[in-house]
């Protein structure tokens, strides 16, 4: 447990609150630590959101307003039917890298100069772009020495950078509509710019388009005249070749031409006859070969009843045959008389089949081998045909030829002329792809700054901040507040919530020390602090303590708990407090204590139970005085108190607490009364502590309430595992109940009960 519980870094205590519900991970322990961490810091959070919402209303009230202008732009014009046919251009298509095409040229700094100097905005533009980086560069251009005419460059671009992040172009859905916005500050200027834009957008398509139409009308007139020329010269060259050779034709072909022609088509028709009728020949032998004669099953030979009503018939009565001879078989048997009949008439039909298909193959055979010689004859009457026109199909070749070209020639000069004479009516008509389809109109409000969406930021983000300030603050605030969290922190019960304890002044005994040997020692009640338990006993200082000795009590580790040190990490803790309350509470019970003040170096219990002591404990421990001669006494409760007197610094006080005379004191002690409380010093400066272990039946450590660190408490534990593992528990001391309600709520409001408010109490701060 010392472990795992003291070598691990310390937590916000935030984390370890009581919580209501039983189940640690379920939502109620979270609800209630939300709810504990909203009432510890609500006032930082609150305090943010308001110091946020004023930073919003003074930038609202700086920031002057912005008003956006829209206008919407239709792409894809609808166009008269013959200007679409007439348009030598390519017409735009608008799908979605086309309108992305679009609205980069809105953007683009030629619409923005065209706007610009329409207008006449440079010098509303300027005062924008003055403050802007371009100043500062323009000022390192002109201290390295740039001339005036470089300068003006980077001024330009500054206006038309600024110009363009006023304007926005973005496409509405998934239609061909564009919407161009703007922002001014004037709502007017606004729409008046917006338009402009949309204006200058249409008249650069317009442009772009006539420009295009004028270079294709230029590059066409030129070609138009080379193509005329070369027609020209094509169709002569013709006709003087025709008269050189002597070429005749008939509606465009020569005469020996005609029965070439008329031989080749019948070639032609000869050739596919003779082609269907091989294939209808290879088909019949192949079924032929896949079903032989002495084959009981009809297999493939109904694949040939395509070719004739007799095996579609035959296929069918067959079919029929079968369907009957399984219904007989079924019900009478394989070998009965009208099953073998049935089987006999299916064969004798299965013959007809293949006979029928015989018939079939053969007579394809013949007519197969009547066209093959029909077509050979054909292809002898063709070539002895073109032997005979050889001679003259040279020339004509070369005809054709130069026919050829001078038709090419005439077909490109009047396609090429009706393009030009499009385009020269395009010139004439001027259309564009988009018109506007809404305007642009002077806004009601502005769009910038908007007040609503600031405030709101200016509120959550006030907010957000402040939690996190909150949460900053929890972690850093690593203290203990709550029991839950020493438990988890350190592995150890809290034994008891003690509060700050500020009791009523009261008047006040001085200890009294006569000289007389007789005399007797009664200790100082001028610490109201130290007699809360007496003083008060209803009080919840009172009952604090009662949880303390009960704790000590039910401790089940050792059968002896006559000897109790009372320790803390670090002094002023109210360790000392702890101890004397402790004493007279057991003492009040009947039983006989005894209070030892053990701090050697700073015995600040003897001076405030007995400042007037002159022996104590190091004059017991070195055999100068007896206990009875050294102690001092309570009368109202029997307590006895063994001060200690400093004289000297205590430099060996670890020394003396570990010698063979302090264990022998001890020892006498422990047989002579019930209980031994013993006041040590603090655990972390010193190493006193560590060395009573072998004299102290147990320890209670005591931790102040929201002062000391637990990296303090954790660090002083760790380095005495010996003390840590004597540890009774610890006690939480010197709480503020009130302040501690925003930490654990349960334990406060039973505190708050009416019946720890008596006698006039005022002892919470």
């Amino acid at each position: 447990m010392l472990q795992n519980n003291l070598d691990r870094p310390g937590v916000a205590f935030s984390k370890f609150e009581a919580a209501p519900s039983a189940d640690e991970n379920g939502i109620g322990p979270l609800l209630f630590n939300l709810w504990g961490f909203l009432r510890r810091r609500y006032g930082i959070v609150l305090l943010t959101a308001l110091l946020a919402l004023g930073a919003g209303l003074v930038y609202l009230r700086l920031t002057p307003p912005v008003y956006t202008a829209h206008v919407q732009i239709l792409l894809a014009n609808p166009k008269a039917q013959f200007v679409q046919q007439e348009s030598i251009v390519a017409e735009p298509s608008f799908d979605r890298g086309g309108i992305d095409t679009q609205l980069q040229i809105i953007n683009s700094p030629t619409i923005a100069n065209t706007v610009i100097n329409r207008l006449h905005l440079t010098p509303d533009l300027t005062a924008g772009s003055a403050s802007s980086l371009h100043l500062w560069m323009r000022r390192v251009q002109r201290w390295l020495g740039s001339t005036e005419d470089e300068q003006i460059r980077p001024q330009a671009d500054a206006i038309v950078a600024t110009f363009l992040d006023r304007l926005s172009a973005t496409r509405v859905n998934l239609t061909n509509v564009i919407q161009v916005e703007f922002n001014w500050r004037d709502p007017v200027r606004a729409a008046e710019i917006a338009n402009a834009v949309a204006d200058a957008y249409i008249q650069d398509q317009l442009n772009a388009k006539f420009q295009a139409n004028r270079t294709a009308t230029l590059w066409l007139q030129q070609r138009i005249q080379e193509l005329g020329d070369q027609a020209e010269t094509a169709e002569r060259t013709v006709n003087a070749y025709r008269s050189q050779n002597n070429i005749v034709s008939s509606e465009g072909k020569s005469i020996d031409e005609q029965p070439i022609t008329q031989l080749n088509g019948q070639l032609i028709t000869a050739r596919t006859q003779t082609a269907d009728l091989l294939a209808r020949l290879n088909r019949y032998e192949s079924i032929l070969k896949e079903n032989p004669a002495e084959s009981q099953s009809i297999g493939t030979l109904d694949t040939a009843g395509s070719d004739g009503p007799i095996i579609t018939n035959l296929r069918q009565q067959y079919l029929e045959l079968v369907r009957r001879e399984k219904e007989y078989s079924a019900r009478f048997g394989a070998d009965h008389l009208s099953v073998v009949n049935l089987r006999t008439r299916m064969q004798e039909l299965r013959s007809s089949i293949f006979d029928e298909v015989r018939r079939l193959a053969e007579t394809t055979r013949s007519d197969y081998n009547l066209a093959k010689q029909r077509e050979q004859d054909l292809e002898k009457q063709l070539t002895e045909a073109v032997s005979l026109s050889r001679a003259t199909n040279s020339a004509e070749v070369n005809l054709r030829e130069l026919e050829s070209k001078a038709k090419n020639y005439r077909a490109l000069y009047a396609t090429f002329q009706q393009r030009y004479m499009g385009a020269a009516q395009q010139e004439s008509f001027p259309i564009s792809e988009a018109r506007v389809i809404y305007p642009a109109f002077p806004p009601d409000r502005k769009s910038k700054p908007k007040t609503v969406l600031i405030l709101a930021l200016a509120l959550f983000g006030g907010i957000g901040l402040g939690t996190g300030l909150g949460l900053l603050r929890e972690i850093m605030d690593r203290v203990f507040r709550t029991p839950g969290q020493i438990e988890a922190v350190l592995g150890l019960p809290c034994l008891s919530v003690v509060p700050l304890l500020q009791a009523a002044k009261r008047k006040t005994v001085k200890a009294n020390e006569s000289p007389h040997s007789g005399a007797r020692r009664t200790l100082s009640t001028a610490s109201t602090s130290h007699w809360g338990v007496i003083n008060m006993p209803l009080s919840r200082f009172a009952e604090s303590v009662r949880s303390i000795k009960l704790g000590i009590e039910l401790r089940t580790e050792q059968t002896s708990n006559k000897v109790i040190g009372i320790t803390s990490s670090l002094p002023h803790e109210g360790k000392s407090t702890i101890a004397v309350s402790l004493a007279q509470l057991i003492a009040g019970t009947g039983k006989s204590v005894i209070l030892i003040d053990c701090d050697l170096r700073n015995p600040s219990l003897s001076r405030a139970l007995a400042p007037n002591a002159s022996i104590g404990l190091l004059e017991v421990i070195s055999g100068k005085r007896s206990i009875d001669k050294s102690v001092w006494i309570e009368p109202k409760t029997n307590l006895v108190f063994l001060p200690t007197v400093k004289r000297l610094p205590m430099v060996h006080s670890s020394e003396i607490l570990m010698a063979e005379q302090m264990r022998k004191v001890v020892e006498q002690l422990r047989s002579t009364y019930d209980c031994v409380i013993v006041d040590l010093p603090p655990l972390a400066p010193i190493v006193d502590v560590q060395t009573t272990v072998p004299l102290v039946d147990c320890f209670v450590f005591v931790v102040e309430w929201a002062k000391t660190k637990i990296d303090v408490v954790q660090h002083a534990l760790h380095t005495a595992p010996n003390v840590y593992e004597n540890l009774v528990g610890v006690v939480l001391n010197k709480t503020d109940l009130k302040s501690m309600a925003r930490y654990d709520t349960y334990l406060s409001d039973y505190y708050n009960e009416d019946h720890y408010l008596q006698y006039g109490l005022a002892d919470s701060a």
